[in-house]
């Protein structure tokens, strides 16, 4: 069954930049009705929103700070969400971040943010507040999450525990008691506000095993979403 998209609302944590705000301007363009952008970052929310109305028009979007490693500012962003919208259809757990230097707040973020995401959408949001008989969760993974990154192991394994999850939250008896179907993506690299420099390495010489320089890694998020949506990612999905 494919899910249709037109009028449907979405909540995409990390949605004010990068893949995020990608992920949410190509869903509106295929007729979705009003996305949440959850986001830590204010400026990029403001930001995002004036992008989102000069080609949407008003109220197609909101905004709601959200720190995903704290529960209850997630579930704050699902009650922002229901309250002007008045249904939530979609999740996209895209909020991560790519630094190993700081692992323990990436680990929080990556992993923590995504599994307080499949629970709150999964046991209460999306079950209870969808429009139709199916909602989705799309989680983030990457590539890293399939091979690994000699240069970010705990990056990658944040990632592969993201597919693990997945694939447990993904089997059929969670789908068969929410009607909630839980996929993920595993892209390659794109050059978002992600990835920084040699700095966010767990050692600064590891970056002597690239045989290109560190900053030239990456493509344009703009130009690549849709890219590796249809050609350059790996999905899981354990209900089809």
């Amino acid at each position: 069954m494919v899910f249709e998209i037109k009028g449907k609302v979405a909540l995409i944590t990390g949605g004010a930049s990068g893949l995020g705000l990608s992920h949410a301007k190509e869903l509106l363009r295929n007729g979705l009705k009003g996305v949440t952008l959850a986001d830590v970052n204010e400026n990029f929310g403001k930001t995002a929103l004036d992008e989102i109305e000069k080609e949407f028009g008003k109220e197609r979007a909101i905004f709601v700070k959200t720190d995903v490693t704290v529960r209850e500012d997630f579930e704050n962003a699902f009650e922002k969400t229901v309250e002007h919208f008045k249904n939530v259809d979609i999740l996209v757990n895209n909020a991560g971040i790519f630094n190993d230097a700081i692992w323990e707040k990436e680990i929080a973020i990556n992993l923590n943010g995504t599994i307080h995401g499949v629970i709150l959408g999964l046991e209460n949001f999306l079950k209870n507040h969808k429009q139709d008989s199916e909602a989705v969760i799309l989680n983030t993974s990457s590539i890293a999450g399939v091979a690994g990154l000699d240069l970010f192991p705990i990056y990658s394994a944040t990632k592969f525990a993201v597919s693990g999850i997945t694939k447990s939250w993904g089997l059929p008896f969670h789908y068969n008691r929410s009607h909630v179907r839980v996929v993920c993506i595993c892209p390659g690299s794109t050059n978002t506000p992600i990835f920084q420099d040699d700095s966010s390495l767990l050692f600064k010489e590891y970056a002597k095993i690239l045989p290109i320089p560190i900053e030239t890694v990456g493509l344009s998020a703009q130009k690549y979403v849709l890219y590796y949506l249809y050609y350059h990612c790996v999905v899981i999905d354990f209900q089809t």
